[in-house]
């Protein structure tokens, strides 16, 4: 099936061709015809799977004929729970409307910046993409007004709701007007997304892609290492150096492990920077830059800090540390194998980390080819 047949018009057609996207993934076919005929939507999908151009692009499509007309009341709001997620979910939509015909403003908007020039901003905006507290205050400053909002989407849902964002979000939904569209899409199905859908939605359309219908993983090539505890840094740093790694996004488990790790690639000549939530929002965004332009070899991050993280064909990911669950290791490794490009997803296991790393792969449904790296010389790294 091809994007026109989906139902979009010519110009995001073109935009589309001009963003290569081949053709639509799973989730794409079924969310954008009922986005487009103005239905309340619930997507389940994983992380990689193209959920958010399956509602930025019927989105965009409805607003030629439908944008704003009274300065700072935007027609449509996308909330989502990190800053990094609120950028690349903005940078979405401006890939696509920079090829229409008409001008659409999208302004992302989160804490940890100076509010004024957001504020400033604001104005012309049709599309508004925000996290939650920096929202109401811009809210209460009179700065963006809710009332008039038609479209609402709730992206990574499951995430928001975990992070505590029930209260924020109840205030939200009173300021917004009672006829409008609602997009809810979650990675998961658990009971607080189940609870927030019931009240949020009106006759939803629900599209669940599972993950075994996902392009994703048949792109992704897996694979462990056992390692030794006290070899575990040196056999990092042999891994990229020996396999000439140029772009790699190494996941930790916290932001003191990130710091450090940094300063041991440094030190070994290995060009690395951290993301992690310690970090103020001009560092956060200057260390992905760097990573994307391919200044830095190695972008080590926490997994909050990454979620929002996509890098166009990243070719290597890393799990120096597991993850906490296998939803975080199925997100993880999601950051490669995208828009059709091949990737390989690393994952270190101590002795200490086996038992956890077989519930992972028996809760993910993966066998995992698994390598024992004894006779590997590790002097010099």
């Amino acid at each position: 099936m091809s994007f026109a047949q989906l139902g979009l018009s010519p110009a995001l057609v073109k935009a589309v061709a001009a963003q290569k996207f081949p053709t639509p993934t799973p989730v794409q076919e079924g969310v954008i015809p009922e986005v487009l005929k103005g239905r309340d939507v619930l997507g389940i999908a994983q992380t990689g799977s193209g959920k958010t151009a399956a509602y930025a692009l019927p989105i965009l499509d409805r607003m030629q004929t439908n944008r704003a007309f009274r300065n700072r009341y935007v027609k449509t709001l996308v909330l989502v729970p990190t800053r990094e997620l609120a950028l690349q979910v903005g940078e979405v939509f401006l890939g696509f409307s920079a090829h229409m015909p008409i001008s659409i403003k999208t302004l992302s908007v989160f804490g940890g910046v100076s509010i004024n020039p957001q504020m400033m901003k604001l104005q012309g905006t049709d599309i508004l993409v925000a996290t939650p507290g920096r929202l109401l205050d811009l809210v209460e400053q009179k700065a963006v007004h809710l009332s008039e909002v038609e479209t609402l989407v709730l992206d990574e849902a499951d995430k928001m709701l975990n992070l505590g964002f029930e209260e924020e979000m109840r205030q939200i939904l009173a300021l917004l007007p009672k006829k409008r569209q609602n997009l809810l899409f979650s990675a998961t199905l658990d009971n607080k997304v189940n609870a927030i859908q019931e009240t949020l939605l009106r006759e939803p359309v629900i599209i669940e892609i599972k993950e075994e219908e996902s392009t994703v993983s048949n792109l992704i090539t897996e694979i462990a290492y056992l390692v030794d505890t006290e070899r575990k840094g040196p056999f990092l740093r042999y891994l990229i150096k020996h396999h000439q790694m140029k772009q790699v996004l190494v996941f930790v488990s916290a932001t003191k492990r990130a710091d450090h790790l940094v300063t041991k690639l440094a030190t070994n000549g290995i060009k690395a920077v951290a993301l992690h939530s310690g970090k103020s929002q001009g560092a956060r965004t200057e260390a992905l830059a760097l990573f994307k332009k391919g200044k830095v070899q190695v972008l080590v991050a926490t997994d909050l800090a990454a979620r929002g993280i996509d890098v166009p064909e990243l070719p290597h990911v890393i799990n120096y540390d597991l993850p906490r669950s296998s939803k975080d290791y199925v997100h993880r490794i999601g950051r490669t194998g995208r828009a059709e490009a091949t990737g390989e997803a690393i994952t270190i296991v101590t002795p200490e980390d086996a038992h956890h790393f077989k519930i992972i792969q028996k809760q993910t449904k993966r066998t995992i080819t698994t390598q024992e790296t004894k006779e590997i010389d590790l002097k010099g790294f």
